[in-house]
């Protein structure tokens, strides 16, 4: 290995480091408590070095955020790859959605309350956003009816869901109806 495949590895390996320690601070104490002098404290290396890799907490959460929409495209899809039929498929993918923001609330934060400084719905968006949103179309695509445009019953079907997993975290919604809730949003929304 050349002096610079291992600069490029070593690089790699503490910009993986950076985004873990930060994402696993803000699951334990919320995205106030990172901060780029926190984080260097933790894995033991200096504010510039941090820098170095990201401008900025922003640039952290998008980091963050790209790796949850790769992580949350790879739960729909392994739902909804075990499940039988379009109505199974829809309620698959509905639960394993709602599962993933409730397992990693910070994440889910990254992906769509805060500022990570990612372009969403544009050509520019990076594709592991892209990529969440197909696991989404797969499914919904093929219900949303004659007539009605796939992609705008995908965002219509994906906002219903946001909103769910929002007011159940905020502890506006009982959480007894969670999965009542999940059965009409399937039944109604996707008319099954």
């Amino acid at each position: 290995m050349s002096l610079q495949e291992r600069k490029q590895r070593e690089r790699a390996e503490r910009e993986r480091l950076i985004v873990a320690t930060a994402r696993e601070l803000a699951e334990q104490q919320g995205w106030d408590a990172v901060t780029t002098r926190r984080l260097a404290e933790r894995i033991e290396y200096s504010q510039p070095v941090l820098y170095s890799h990201f401008r900025g907490k922003r640039e952290i959460i998008g980091a963050v955020a790209l790796e949850g929409a790769a992580e949350m495209a790879v739960a729909m899809r392994a739902a909804t790859s075990a499940a039988s039929g379009p109505r199974e498929r829809v309620a698959a993918l509905a639960r394993a959605y709602l599962d993933f923001a409730e397992r990693n609330p910070a994440v889910y934060d990254a992906l769509f309350q805060l500022d990570g400084g990612l372009a969403y719905a544009r050509e520019d968006t990076p594709e592991p956003l892209k990529d969440a949103f197909a696991a989404l179309l797969e499914s919904l695509g093929e219900v949303a009816g004659d007539g009605v445009h796939p992609g705008m019953f995908t965002e219509v079907f994906w906002a219903s869901l946001h909103g769910l997993a929002t007011l159940t975290r905020a502890g506006r919604l009982l959480p007894e109806g969670a999965a009542q809730r999940v059965e009409l949003l399937v039944d109604r929304l996707a008319a099954f």
